[in-house]
């Protein structure tokens, strides 16, 4: 079981958790985005946000806002491959 150490200011019930079970990992995740600083943030996978988001039960402006930020991070992707693929002028 790898046992992972989460920081006292997201997780402060417990002082370890087995990301493999989907159960704490989901939880953990819920964790960080409501009460993570930025630093902890910037460590999660967005892909795994973004198929986790429906599930985790967030409040309702959070969600929007995940739900905002990651539509226009896919808007922005698609249109940087899309100018990729034309080549130059």
């Amino acid at each position: 079981m790898p046992v992972f150490r989460p920081a006292r200011h997201i997780v402060w019930s417990t002082d370890q958790l087995d990301l493999s079970d989907p159960f704490q990992r989901r939880w953990y995740l819920r964790q960080v985005l409501m009460h993570g600083r930025a630093e902890d943030i910037g460590r999660l996978e967005l892909a795994e946000v973004e198929r986790e988001l429906e599930a985790l039960d967030l409040p309702e402006p959070l969600a929007r806002l995940w739900q905002r930020f990651l539509s226009h991070r896919a808007e922005r992707s698609a249109t940087a491959r899309a100018s990729a693929d034309a080549g130059p002028l």
